[in-house]
């Protein structure tokens, strides 16, 4: 896939391809200074990062008036979900060089972003309509880290490989969830675990 599929699928505007093209461009002429994404991924990026992370977009409700991306890395999927127009997205990133490519991407693509330089673990309650994360840890892991990131009706977005439905047995141990499972657009054995309500306890439904 290159900027023109991508551009006929989501049929977004010039401008915001503009954008990602430049946000892809970065990406390349950083990742042999800091390991970013894995090397063999840039030989497709439009698919393996900026179209596995635009797949959320429609999944974000239209009500939606913040995000929060936790473990943001190079971007994806919080940053890509900016530049798209989704809300006051806050990107949650230990590594500051990570943060210092974030920053720059954000100034490169135009795009407001508040890139958050600590473990999330230590950032304050954000109160977010929307919590996504790619590729960071198991989903037990990531519940404790988005739960106190949730405001009132708050939804998870977690972008999830082959391995999802074992997470989510190990997770009804711990946790009640209500859950669409969304088959993902990029990996045919991946899905989008969209997670509308959560709370301690025993059972999924």
């Amino acid at each position: 896939m290159d900027q023109d599929e991508f551009w006929t699928r989501y049929g977004v505007s010039r401008e915001t391809v503009a954008r990602l093209t430049a946000y892809v461009e970065l990406l390349a002429k950083w990742q042999p200074t800091i390991n970013l994404v894995g090397s063999d991924t840039l030989a497709d990026p439009w698919s393996r990062h900026v179209l596995d992370s635009a797949q959320l977009l429609p999944l974000i409700p239209p009500t939606a008036r913040r995000l929060v991306d936790l473990g943001s890395g190079a971007g994806f999927p919080g940053l890509v979900l900016a530049v798209m127009g989704a809300p006051d997205v806050h990107l949650i990133e230990s590594d500051g060089r990570k943060c210092a490519f974030l920053r720059e991407a954000a100034r490169i693509t135009g795009t407001a972003v508040t890139v958050i330089n600590k473990r999330i673990e230590q950032v304050p309650p954000l109160a977010a309509d929307v919590v996504t994360a790619r590729a960071l840890a198991p989903l037990s892991r990531l519940l404790v880290w988005a739960v106190p990131h949730l405001g009132p009706g708050g939804v998870c977005l977690f972008l999830k490989g082959r391995g999802a439905e074992d997470e989510l047995t190990a997770t009804a141990k711990e946790w009640n969830i209500a859950l669409d499972r969304v088959p993902s657009l990029t990996d045919p054995g991946g899905i989008v675990l969209q997670i509308r309500e959560v709370a301690r306890g025993r059972t999924e439904r």
